[in-house]
């Protein structure tokens, strides 16, 4: 009996707006764009695939179940930009149907360099969903799935979550199945949730390739794939990006026929249902130790971090903005906390990554600026300024303008 559970990451970071080194503006952030990309995703994204999630939980009598990850960046924005998003999010959630999961509330890295920050954005994004659909979250997900043996004990000490939803990476599982919980390496109640990446992707990545040898992808076949892991797993991960649907995957491509189908498919198995990560990992033990010392991530081919640390701009920008952590947060500048709070989500380091190989087609998707070099640079000069706002002497602010200068010659 394979239970589906749908995961779906929702998330737009605040994006940047042109900054040159003789700006002396503290608006770092493009409001017109944010406003535009947020409108634009709500009405081709949440506002449609959210009617049809509303609708399949009611047309299946509560058997379809999902589960989401809104990060507080994009709440923020949907509170701004698009309520009407913010409505539907509610009424899922009072269907009893849906789950909301924790995470970082600025979709961060800090987990990498700032155990403090880290659990501080967990306990804000918690008490943010917990005020906003009324659940309090037991079930983590870390930034871009990065995941290792030091999270999971990190998570375990807080004695708070049941469970941490990561990737499915081949190199962690060495010919086991995804398809089975597992636990991390230190005993503990924390359990693994492993995406199955080759399904999750099916529909994330491959759906409208016409060169797929699986294209068109029907619900009626996807349902059969899904047949055939009866008896050899518990739960099919299906973790993936809510943009997938209407936005990455357009209207078009007949994306929104197949989730409206793809429910009724997979229950006209007696054995098949469907159930949130909290039902899932009280519904099944843990079958085998997952041991990870390494970090691992959702990312590219490689499944690690180099699409944010791979590189010397990525590294010099994310030790320049967690070295001012503690000066920022002596200062009580409510607003100064915040911006840097928002430079920290991990879309920025992504836009300077230089990785232009297999995966060379995602990163330019995604990526605004015209290199990862303007993007650095951008963000660099945000960050001048910023740290000449935590009261930096000038000297030392042109030091650190000179060492990123180094780093791009």
């Amino acid at each position: 009996m394979p239970s589906v559970c749908f995961y779906f990451q929702v998330h737009q970071p605040f994006r940047l707006r042109h900054y040159t080194v003789f700006d002396h503006d503290h608006r770092y952030f493009d409001d017109f764009k944010n406003k535009s990309i947020c409108q634009k995703v709500a009405n081709k994204c949440y506002l449609p695939a959210n009617r049809v999630i509303l609708d399949l939980i009611k047309k299946h009598e509560g058997k379809f179940r999902v589960a989401y990850s809104i990060t507080g960046v994009l709440l923020e924005q949907l509170a701004d930009y698009a309520p009407e998003v913010m409505s539907t999010f509610d009424a899922l959630a009072r269907t009893g149907c849906v789950e909301f999961l924790a995470e970082t509330y600025y979709h961060s890295l800090s987990f990498l360099y700032s155990r403090g920050e880290f659990r501080d954005q967990i306990f804000k994004h918690m008490d943010t969903i917990e005020t906003l659909f009324g659940q309090r979250p037991r079930v983590f997900r870390n930034t871009e799935l990065i995941y290792s043996n030091d999270l999971a004990a990190e998570l375990e000490s807080m004695g708070i979550f049941d469970g941490i939803i990561t990737e499915g990476a081949d190199r962690i599982l060495y010919g086991r199945s995804p398809n089975f919980l597992y636990k991390p390496p230190k005993e503990g109640k924390i359990k693994l949730m492993l995406k199955n990446y080759a399904l999750s992707d099916d529909i994330a990545f491959r759906f409208s390739n016409r060169g797929w040898n699986e294209w068109p992808l029907k619900s009626e076949k996807f349902g059969h794939w899904v047949n055939q892991i009866n008896g050899n797993g518990y739960v099919l991960n299906l973790f993936m990006d809510y943009e997938t649907f209407g936005e990455h995957q357009w209207e078009d491509t007949g994306i929104f026929d197949f989730l409206r189908q793809l429910p009724t498919e997979i229950m006209k198995h007696p054995d098949n249902n469907f159930k949130t990560p909290s039902e899932a990992i009280a519904s099944y033990p843990a079958t085998d130790v997952v041991d990870v010392p390494g970090l691992i991530s959702w990312a590219d081919t490689e499944r690690d971090v180099s699409a944010w640390l791979g590189n010397a701009m990525q590294s010099n920008a994310l030790h320049e903005i967690y070295r001012m952590e503690q000066t920022i947060k002596k200062s009580g500048d409510t607003k100064l906390l915040s911006d840097w709070r928002k430079l920290q989500t991990s879309d920025h380091f992504y836009y300077m990554c230089t990785k232009w190989f297999s995966d060379g087609d995602v990163h330019k998707y995604f990526n605004p600026y015209d290199s990862p070099y303007d993007s650095y640079i951008n963000f660099m000069n945000i960050m001048g300024n910023l740290e000449k706002r935590c009261g930096k002497q000038h000297s030392k602010g042109r030091k650190r303008i000179s060492d990123a200068d180094k780093v791009l010659n």
